[in-house]
């Protein structure tokens, strides 16, 4: 990561107070959809946290990023789609100059100690979780709470990241607790039935329907 002075990286941090239970939602964001808004409040009741922050990328490694809408519009067309009081959007990861999801938890760790963080990811994400820079230490360093997302069930559980971590899976009735739970420690969450995705929202040209 390059270096980031103080000053602007907590302008990058949305507020909280010591002791939160704050989601983490990383992604592009491009653009962002109500599908992004569902899982929050799924997440925000289900994991009984009191924040989610949406974490926009400035672009995502293991994707073509050719597309990519500027940061700032991705931003505030979140921020407009997000429109709950629970739901924090930050270019954090612009600001410390990273893209990946080790770098960012890892700032996090130092910065806020007093959180009780869980990144939230899609089933989908899951499934190529091992392919993340770190994966292990990610999950060695936040509890993960992944979101179903149907068809995709069968394909992340019997991935290599959800095998190597299956001793550490928590029964989704411990959902509530997650936040408490020291890392590694994951759940499985059910019961999400809106499918979207931002390619789908997005034309040929890249443009946003």
């Amino acid at each position: 990561m390059r270096p980031v002075s103080a000053a602007s990286a907590s302008q990058a941090l949305p507020l909280f107070n010591q002791g939160m239970r704050i989601g983490l939602l990383g992604g592009s964001f491009n653009p962002p959809h109500a599908a992004h808004r569902a899982i929050s409040l799924f997440a925000l009741k289900r994991l009984n946290l009191d924040r989610v922050w949406w974490l926009v990328t400035p672009g995502n490694p293991l994707k073509d990023n050719g597309g990519l809408h500027d940061l700032d519009e991705r931003v505030e067309a979140a921020r407009r789609m997000a429109n709950d009081p629970r739901i924090d959007v930050s270019c954090l990861e612009a600001v410390i100059g990273t893209r990946y999801t080790f770098d960012t938890i890892a700032y996090l760790r130092r910065r806020t100690s007093g959180l009780r963080l869980v990144w939230i990811m899609g089933a989908d994400n899951l499934a190529q979780f091992h392919r993340w820079q770190n994966w292990r230490r990610i999950a060695a360093e936040v509890p993960i709470a992944v979101i179903d997302r149907p068809p995709q069930s069968f394909r992340a559980l019997s991935a290599p990241a959800a095998q190597a971590l299956a001793h550490y899976r928590l029964p989704e009735n411990m959902a509530g607790r997650l936040a408490d739970q020291r890392a590694p420690a994951w759940v499985f969450l059910t019961g999400m039935k809106l499918d979207l995705s931002s390619t789908g929202l997005r034309n040929p040209d890249g443009s946003w329907k």
